[in-house]
């Protein structure tokens, strides 16, 4: 008789547990690496791939009275920029030289940012289009380049090496060594001392 009650407890046990813990809510279970979900495919699909940064103004008000106008988001800017720049530097006016380059690396990086983005949308829907903002991208970035060689090569005559080695290896990272701004760079670095080995042709 004993015997049958143990059983018998022993029965309600085992069938009761199971129900109790089934009811227990989803976050006291542990969720293993195979089950957790992947929220890149729960966004939502109105939302854009990546931000639309907005227009630096402070861009403009840095730029000279000749080049304030209401459309100085062009690459006509960044060259003029340049070409002022390239003026300073003959006069030996090194510290606005300075201000010209650093303005117009901001402003090609921008703009390289803003045709990369606006190619992107056209991708799948107009070639034409798509491929003709991305050589706008490509131009922007290569004057942004051009514009933080010269920089750097500003900085190393004021003898500011430390000043004029990280815009170097910005150049040599974003235009490849084997480029030929990239391997300018890569040059001044040799001559700089900051590297011991030569780049081989």
């Amino acid at each position: 008789m004993l015997l049958l009650k143990f059983q018998s407890v022993a029965f309600s046990i085992l069938f009761v547990v199971p129900l109790l813990f089934s009811g227990m809510p989803a976050f006291a279970q542990p969720v293993t690496e195979e089950e957790a979900p992947d929220e890149a495919i729960e966004a939502p699909e109105e939302a854009p791939e990546e931000p639309i940064e907005e227009g630096d103004e402070t861009i403009q008000e840095e730029l000279p009275d000749d080049l304030r106008s209401d459309n100085f988001l062009s690459l006509s800017t960044g060259e003029q920029l340049m070409e002022q720049a390239s003026e300073a530097i003959d006069e030996e006016d090194y510290e606005t030289a300075k201000e010209r380059l650093q303005t117009a690396r901001r402003l090609s990086n921008q703009l390289s940012n803003f045709y990369q983005q606006l190619g992107g949308t056209f991708q799948g829907i107009n070639t034409r289009l798509s491929e003709e903002q991305r050589q706008k991208a490509v131009q922007a970035a290569r004057m942004r380049d051009r514009a933080t060689y010269q920089l750097g090569l500003v900085h190393r005559s004021q003898q500011e090496p430390a000043l004029a080695i990280p815009l170097f290896i910005q150049v040599i990272r974003s235009q490849n060594p084997t480029s030929e701004l990239g391997s300018q760079a890569y040059q001044q670095l040799y001559d700089l001392g900051f590297v011991d080995t030569p780049l081989e042709n």
